[in-house]
């Protein structure tokens, strides 16, 4: 457990350490952040839906229940919907139209610090299920933070907060994965939870973040002048890196967990035939 733990910790800090990295960048000006966000942003969205479809959906049915699975997506969608609702509603509610660009940059903290805390649910669960699927589902997470975490940051700079100050505020916020992560795994090994459904709802959540939000995202910022744009092959290209990555991960890490298993049971079986033979 504390091997697998360690894992789930290390795993969840990917996350938010490469969006760190992002703002970092971002914060000495090396790069245009529009350049980042344009490429990278179809690429998570190809990442996410790769994690969806040939990792989480497909490990849920083959280990769990159809129903369980499918009720637990469409759990993880309608709740990220809500959620998201109430946090425009709240916005809109204690901020109005005339809010100042200082106080609606709270809600940007808020409403990320939420959304780190769920992707940290995502991973965690994925994890309880298997050492593959939790890197998968992590490397699918990261991908779509990295962008998103840049483009946070600069929403802070222009509400008007130092470097430094948005730098912290990122670095807290993205703490939350982990922390949720942790408990969600300590509370799945320590109780029964049930694991199909936490897929479902994990696929359910990246799936809905890639539908409904990069997307219509990628949609609307298209040149409707020009008729080659890279951003659809950035997200096929998205989808290849995952499906590669899915192979890899199961074939090798899962094959490997079956050998030393076979191998303590052997021993375990036979612990003095090696004394007999002598």
């Amino acid at each position: 457990m504390e091997s697998s733990l360690l894992l789930v910790i290390i795993f969840s800090l990917i996350g938010g350490v490469l969006s760190l990295i992002g703002a970092v960048v971002l914060s000495q000006k090396k790069i245009q952040t529009t350049s980042i966000v344009k490429y990278a942003t179809p690429f998570a969205a190809g990442a996410l839906l790769a994690a969806v479809f040939l990792d989480l959906l497909k490990e849920g049915l083959e280990e769990y229940t159809v129903s369980s699975v499918l009720n637990g997506a469409l759990a993880g969608i309608l709740g990220f919907f809500i959620l998201e609702r109430f946090l425009h509603w709240f916005h809109h509610h204690n901020h109005g139209e005339h809010s100042t660009k200082r106080e609606s940059a709270p809600l940007i903290v808020i409403g990320d610090t939420l959304h780190n805390a769920l992707d940290g649910v995502a991973i965690a669960g994925a994890f309880l299920v298997s050492v593959p699927s939790g890197i998968i589902t992590t490397i699918a997470v990261a991908l779509h933070e990295i962008p998103q975490e840049i483009g946070d940051f600069g929403l802070l700079l222009s509400k008007g907060y130092s470097r430094k100050r948005a730098l912290v505020l990122n670095a807290l916020s993205a703490l939350a994965t982990t922390v949720s992560a942790v408990a969600v795994y300590l509370l799945g090994t320590n109780t029964e939870l049930p694991l199909g459904a936490m897929l479902g709802v994990s696929a359910g959540f990246l799936l809905y973040i890639s539908l409904s939000d990069i997307i219509p995202h990628i949609h609307e910022s298209a040149s409707k002048k020009k008729l080659f744009d890279m951003r659809p092959i950035m997200l096929l290209v998205g989808v290849l890196v995952v499906a590669i990555s899915t192979n890899i991960a199961h074939r090798y890490i899962e094959h490997g967990d079956e050998y030393e298993n076979e191998t303590s049971v052997s021993e375990k079986v036979h612990p003095e035939e090696d004394d007999h033979d002598h």
